[in-house]
């Protein structure tokens, strides 16, 4: 019992060591090697490369954010004759068709918009905007996000190399000084994926773009089933899967704020992990490396052992230490001060993540807590996600929004993570 107890909880060391910190360093130290062995890629020159493209942004009774998204779409530096914006509002009850259909006729009829009574989901807003797309590139990012000046050229180029089928921006969190702890873990997080990507698609590609800027070859969509959850995920890995590289674009971003509460982040990130177990699922022919070889490799080490490994081993680790714990104990055994001393080190870092969430909601910014409080907080989710996914998700996709903080504008200390 004990050898057994032993091995379990140095399994579940390797796995989670592996998944949050292991990977990265093996994927930075592969990538160091190729290029002393100069195997990096080269990329073609793009100064010629001006394809059409379309916008597409699904709007969901976002008219709060439509004067800003619309502004910033229209001031992004690509040639006028060759964008146009294509809204999806269907469903929408408070005012974004008529307030789009208005701006059309007063501002530039580069705008097209569709509407709709009945709320679909996201993933039938895509794929019936998707019958409308003329153009050979399509980009798609979030009403309520804002993209940098250079966000589509910087996109674009990297279709000039026929290898690439799709490319994902980079999310970007903006914070303000006094913002709650949710917001700042956010960030936290999407700093060290950035990292991840970056280095995930130096070495092949990088598995799963995020919805709030990605941008896709027209030709290589395929209709999404309409319950998908992650349908930026979902559509990204299958054109990985087709033998294309999806490129990561760091200097094209969407800025977005951070969650409202830590119970809307807590409602998005468990959204999140029910979707990744549906796609773990859907996708599971994509963990054959005898055909997808680096894509089975970087899927498996980045995404499936960080929903579907990493947050079982943790409670996994604290069960088996207590036992060994009290088994050495009872042996009067030397290794009975090691494992109290590892049971004490996790119950200190969860009464770490503990404080995190009362200090959250007393609105104290402590960034000792960040990380027990966001990494606790990450992986409870997960497991929420799958018995979210094993109770069955909504035959539409259709999930309540996660409420996001308010406007940068409102408050000029915002700072960009």
């Amino acid at each position: 019992m004990k050898t057994a107890l032993s091995l379990l909880f140095w399994v579940c060391v390797f796995l989670t060591g592996y998944t949050y910190l292991g990977y990265g360093l093996l994927i930075w130290v592969l990538n160091r090697v190729r290029k002393m062995l100069k195997l990096n890629r080269s990329r073609p020159d793009a100064s010629a490369y001006w394809p059409e493209v379309t916008v597409v942004i699904p709007a969901y009774n976002e008219r709060a954010f439509l004067p800003a998204k619309l502004k910033n779409s229209l001031s992004l530096a690509y040639p006028a004759d060759r964008i146009r914006l294509l809204f999806v509002t269907e469903g929408s009850i408070d005012g974004s068709m008529e307030w789009l259909l208005e701006a059309r006729q007063r501002y530039d009829r580069r705008i097209d918009v569709l509407g709709g009574s009945v709320r679909r989901g996201k993933v039938a807003a895509m794929n019936r905007a998707m019958k409308y797309v003329k153009s050979p590139i399509v980009i798609f990012t979030d009403a309520n996000t804002n993209l940098n000046a250079g966000a589509i050229r910087n996109i674009v180029a990297h279709f000039a190399d026929p290898d690439v089928g799709a490319v994902a921006g980079e999310k970007r969190i903006e914070l303000n000084a006094a913002e709650a702890a949710a917001g700042a873990g956010e960030g936290l997080y999407w700093k060290y994926e950035s990292f991840l990507k970056k280095q995930d698609a130096e070495l092949h590609t990088i598995v799963g773009a995020a919805g709030e800027l990605f941008a896709l070859r027209t030709e290589l969509f395929e209709e999404v089933e309409a319950d998908t959850l992650l349908d930026d995920f979902i559509i990204s890995l299958r054109i990985a899967g087709r033998g294309y590289r999806v490129q990561y674009a760091p200097d094209a971003f969407a800025l977005e704020r951070p969650s409202f509460s830590i119970e809307e982040e807590k409602k998005r990130k468990i959204r999140i992990a029910t979707g990744g177990f549906q796609s773990i699922v859907r996708l599971a022919y994509l963990l054959n490396p005898f055909r997808y070889g680096w894509l089975t490799f970087q899927y498996l080490s980045h995404r499936v052992l960080r929903w579907a490994v990493a947050p079982f081993c943790l409670p996994l680790m604290l069960l088996a230490s207590v036992l060994l714990t009290l088994v050495t104990a009872l042996e009067s055994s030397q290794l009975f001060f090691f494992w109290a001393m590892t049971v004490a080190a996790q119950i200190g870092f969860y009464l770490a993540a503990l404080l995190g969430y009362v200090a959250e909601h007393r609105q104290l910014r402590v960034k000792l807590l960040f990380i027990p409080y966001y990494f606790t907080f990450m992986n409870v989710c997960a497991i929420a996600g799958l018995m979210r996914y094993l109770k069955g998700t909504p035959a539409t996709g259709i999930w309540e929004k996660a409420r996001r903080a308010e406007d940068a504008e409102v408050n000029p200390a915002a700072e960009t993570v």
